[in-house]
């Protein structure tokens, strides 16, 4: 990671590395894949947040890298795929599109969407997830 002096603002912005990027993103997803809760817990800064929409089990704010860890754990014990579409780069940030597929009973899960990642130090700060189907994951995390 570098950090460079905007030539017109002044400001001094975070650059980092495309392949660190394309490699948290991989970690991210290998670890909640195999729900690996300690490899998730180290890609994350102490302070990390996870902010999700929606009226349910799993909506709102995780604040801490423990409540984010819990928040993952709590996703996937609902026996969630986490389909990895594609992984997306910006200047200092990354974002994972996924398709994720579940059933519990009668209740069907099936919804496109993105995690995106702010990151910080080569680590993961944020995660802010945009979803396809809000009533749908409504409707599943009971």
């Amino acid at each position: 990671m570098t950090m460079n002096l905007h030539p017109q603002t002044g400001a001094i912005s975070q650059v980092t590395d495309s392949h660190a990027q394309l490699d948290i993103a991989r970690r991210f997803h290998a670890a909640l894949a195999t729900r690996d809760w300690s490899g998730i817990r180290a890609l994350l800064t102490d302070d990390a947040h996870w902010t999700l929409p929606g009226d349910n089990t799993i909506s709102g704010i995780a604040n801490g890298a423990d409540a984010v860890v819990e928040r993952a754990r709590k996703i996937a014990s609902y026996g969630l795929n986490f389909e990895l579409l594609h992984i997306l780069v910006s200047r200092d940030n990354v974002a994972l599109s996924l398709h994720n597929t579940a059933q519990q009973g009668d209740r069907v899960l099936d919804e496109y969407l993105a995690t995106v990642c702010r990151l910080k130090d080569n680590k993961i700060a944020a995660i802010e997830t945009f979803l396809s189907d809000v009533d749908g994951m409504n409707a599943f995390f009971i």
